[in-house]
């Protein structure tokens, strides 16, 4: 199979969906790998690097579309890349589409068979092409939160993990998976006072096992959120459900009821965001304030740290890439039932019921295009 590797075109989008060693890999399959110049650069690849390792330099994303069975990407495809995508053509990247209706309905135009890197999932409900972004997302919302505390960034001035004699700050974290957790060692690390909020009781049994003295898990009730937003420095908004749009926790109400200067980080924008007043923003222009509350709604937060994001991305990734491009998508889904549901929209059939529900489309089971 023909593969291509495209640049990022996403705004201060650095990821890269393969590295050299991945190349090596598929070439060891019998595969040809095809790779848009500079398409590492930003993850610290060069172009060299790709050919010592087998791979076709390629002037243009035109080329890649026109020649490749397999499409590969970090984020979305963006409006230049619409008309390029090909009948029966793979796509294989993050899509999120439920808060993307317009690329939903020019994947449905293009009949290509389009698979979403965070819906491909484990028997055991994890999602293993998510996770490692989920890691880097969760850790980096205590970073940019205890940055944005700061009066100069607009913040009111306080240091999260407090000194010998002053109280640290307050950190809200409004779900206990793998981005909750992960934000929450960073908070707990730095000394503040942590809070997880999930619905899942066993869930929060097992964090309170693992989490140190300063976290404090409590069971996500409407009223206990109206509580603690009173008091938080830091709310980080790490709801998840599945390929579908995230729920509303914080109204523009309830902004009122906060600290003047406190930071929400919405995690989830890339589902549309959890918070009523999140809106995407970009590494260039991170933030925003509405009630006095500053809001950091990057869509893609790992593309700050490229050099470690796309290590761990494509240490999840290449082997799902390698097995669809040795047994193509009909058979690999077939005999892996981790990548079929993985598929969001297959020859012009919305095929994840998430998307279908978010815009009032009809759902088709991918099981009735694999017999």
């Amino acid at each position: 199979m023909i593969v291509g590797v495209l640049k990022e075109i996403k705004t201060e989008e650095n990821r890269v969906c393969m590295t050299p060693a991945g190349v090596e890999i598929m070439l060891q399959n019998g595969h040809t790998v095809l790779v848009e110049k500079n398409a590492g650069k930003g993850s610290g690849f060069n172009n060299r690097a790709y050919s010592d390792a087998g791979a076709e330099i390629v002037d243009t994303p035109a080329e890649i579309f026109k020649r490749a069975k397999m499409v590969m990407h970090v984020k979305e495809p963006l409006p230049p890349e619409y008309d390029l995508i090909r009948k029966d053509q793979i796509i294989f990247t993050y899509l999120h589409l439920a808060a993307a209706e317009e690329l939903t309905r020019v994947l449905i135009k293009s009949g290509s068979i389009s698979i979403a890197y965070e819906t491909i999932q484990k028997a055991d409900g994890s999602l293993p092409l998510l996770t490692p972004m989920s890691e880097v997302a969760g850790r980096m919302a205590i970073q940019q939160g205890a940055k944005y505390l700061e009066m100069a960034q607009g913040g009111h001035g306080i240091l999260l993990g407090g000194v010998p004699g002053v109280d640290p700050g307050t950190v809200v974290i409004i779900g206990g998976g793998v981005v909750g957790i992960n934000a929450a060692k960073m908070a707990c690390g730095l000394g503040a006072k942590v809070y997880i909020l999930d619905m899942n009781l066993e869930r929060l049994r097992y964090l309170s096992d693992v989490m140190p003295s300063n976290c404090f898990l409590l069971m996500s009730k409407p009223s206990t959120v109206r509580r603690l937003i009173k008091e938080a420095d830091v709310v980080v908004g790490a709801v998840l459900i599945p390929g579908a749009k995230a729920p509303k926790l914080l109204t523009r109400q309830m902004l009122k009821t906060m600290k003047k200067g406190a930071v929400l980080v919405d995690v989830a924008i890339d589902q549309g965001g959890c918070f009523e007043t999140s809106k995407a923003t970009t590494h260039g222009k991170p933030i925003y304030t509405v009630e006095g509350v500053v809001h950091y709604c990057v869509a893609n937060m790992p593309g700050a740290v490229p050099k470690t994001s796309t290590l761990a991305l494509t240490n999840a990734t290449l082997p799902y890439a390698v097995e669809i491009a040795n047994k193509g998508w009909k058979k690999a889904m077939k005999q892996n039932p981790e990548i079929k549901p993985g598929a969001n929209v297959v020859k012009g059939k919305v095929t994840y019921k998430g998307v279908a529900e978010a815009f009032g489309l009809k759902f088709t089971s991918i099981d009735n295009l694999l017999k």
